[in-house]
């Protein structure tokens, strides 16, 4: 296990232990039923993680959405971080990427297909999407970074860890990046642990079981993300600019992909400003700018610019995942 990218403020722990009281009473609020969860008729997937960002939520989404759209019209329905607009957005193919933020633009965009939405509510942005008005009739809701949202009862709870930040490593806001306790993944009906390497070994594999002690009825699957094969007409020397939590596994995984390269990164989400785009192109100095696709929605104006697609892939048991979807979606309609 790589624990190098852990850095925990342990000057800052005080203020972890009162965040993690407060945490744990809402927490024993939900499970006590004083506050209360709401149920939906259709089929509800939560997608989230435990740590604050950078555990590749959304490319397991657009997992979800690949197995799921042949067969069943998905809505997706985010919280929209960092955008201008309020309330509920239903996005369209001309709604703008401020009104829902980059990563719901970049999954309506890539699948026009669904329903895309937003909503800081999500019982109330479920309720809409289950409207008679929204054509076609919404078949299953995939609730994006919603892990904490309890006041929806989702019908299945996937949880995700990043390989380089283990969970139970970590500590709790601020000191660390946990937005709970680690216990909190006991909600879980699946845990995934994301940007894994691909030689990782049956005996890491069994560790990290170990240390997150999973209840027998929880199931765990390892992802890593799969590149290109080859990219080319990049030149030589291309420029890649990221905006995400935790770039170290993408950048070892291109080195293999792309053989030189130099790296320019930002925080996750940045906003990029005019600034910063010069920045890039002084930088770049007239080479190939590399990015990827949640990035590139807010790098509008650079030229020479390519994008790296990125999928997940299940590093072992696809079929046993997929059939774990599947069978709740079709039991739940």
């Amino acid at each position: 296990m790589e624990g190098n990218h852990i850095n925990i403020n342990y000057w800052l722990m005080p203020f972890s232990w009162l965040y993690g009281l407060v945490v744990s009473i809402r927490n024993l609020m939900f499970d006590a039923g004083v506050l209360k969860s709401q149920s939906f008729d259709l089929p509800v997937i939560c997608v989230g993680n435990i740590t604050v960002g950078g555990t590749g939520k959304t490319p397991h989404t657009e997992y979800l959405i690949r197995l799921l759209s042949k067969s069943h019209q998905v809505a997706v329905l985010s919280r929209g971080y960092k955008r201008k607009s309020e309330g509920y957005v239903l996005a369209t193919s001309k709604t703008a990427m401020t009104d829902i933020g980059d990563e719901p633009y970049q999954m309506k965009h890539k699948f026009p297909q669904i329903h895309m939405a937003v909503d800081k509510d999500r019982c109330h942005g479920i309720t809409e999407l289950t409207k008679s008005s929204v054509k076609p009739k919404t078949d299953v809701v995939i609730l994006d970074d919603a892990y904490q949202h309890r006041y929806v009862k989702a019908g299945l709870n996937i949880l995700l860890m990043d390989y380089h930040r283990p969970i139970y490593l970590d500590k709790l806001l601020p000191a660390g990046r946990l937005r709970e306790s680690s216990s909190g993944s006991k909600r879980a009906d699946i845990v995934i642990i994301t940007k894994c390497p691909r030689d990782i070994t049956v005996m890491d594999r069994k560790g990290i079981e170990r240390s997150l002690g999973l209840e027998h009825w929880q199931k765990i699957f390892f992802t890593t993300y799969k590149y290109p094969d080859k990219m080319d007409g990049l030149g030589k020397n291309p420029l890649l600019v990221t905006g995400i939590a935790s770039p170290q596994q993408m950048v070892y995984d291109l080195q293999k992909i792309v053989p030189k390269f130099e790296v320019m990164s930002f925080p996750d989400h940045h906003n990029f400003t005019e600034q910063d785009i010069d920045s890039i192109r002084t930088r770049a100095a007239g080479r190939t700018i590399l990015t990827t696709e949640k990035d590139a929605t807010r790098l509008h104006g650079l030229k020479g610019m390519k994008t790296i697609p990125i999928e997940v892939e299940f590093i072992k048991g696809k079929e046993a995942f997929d059939n774990i979807i599947r069978n709740y979606v079709n039991k739940k309609k």
